[in-house]
């Protein structure tokens, strides 16, 4: 904990994106510097809509244990967009989303 999933379609420093976002993390849900990991997913194509715009995305999917407020998790949403723009080579055209969610019950590490 904290799981965290990037979806990205255009270019991203990743390994930057991931080490500045890490203490924010820490700082905003109370989660362990040493806990964080982000694990980046390639998307080759995205259709937006009526399929005539680029579709470019970057969505960060966070997942905390339990027991977050609605507001640390909005704040928490905020913070990575307004991170996200400073580690990619243009916004222009690219969708940014962020979810912060709970954990399932069920999870379970090794």
């Amino acid at each position: 904990m904290p799981q965290i999933t990037v979806d990205y379609s255009a270019p991203l420093d990743r390994r930057g994106f991931a080490l500045a976002l890490h203490p924010i993390v820490v700082e905003t849900a109370g989660a362990r510097l040493a806990a964080c990991v982000t694990s980046f997913r390639e998307v080759e194509e995205t259709v937006s809509g009526d399929g005539t715009g680029a579709g470019a995305l970057v969505h960060v999917d966070i997942a905390l244990f339990a027991g977050r407020s609605p507001e640390a998790k909005a704040r928490l949403s905020a913070a990575v967009l307004d991170l996200l723009p400073g580690y990619m080579k243009e916004t222009e055209g690219v969708t940014l989303s962020a979810e912060v969610r709970d954990l399932d019950p069920s999870y379970a590490k090794r």
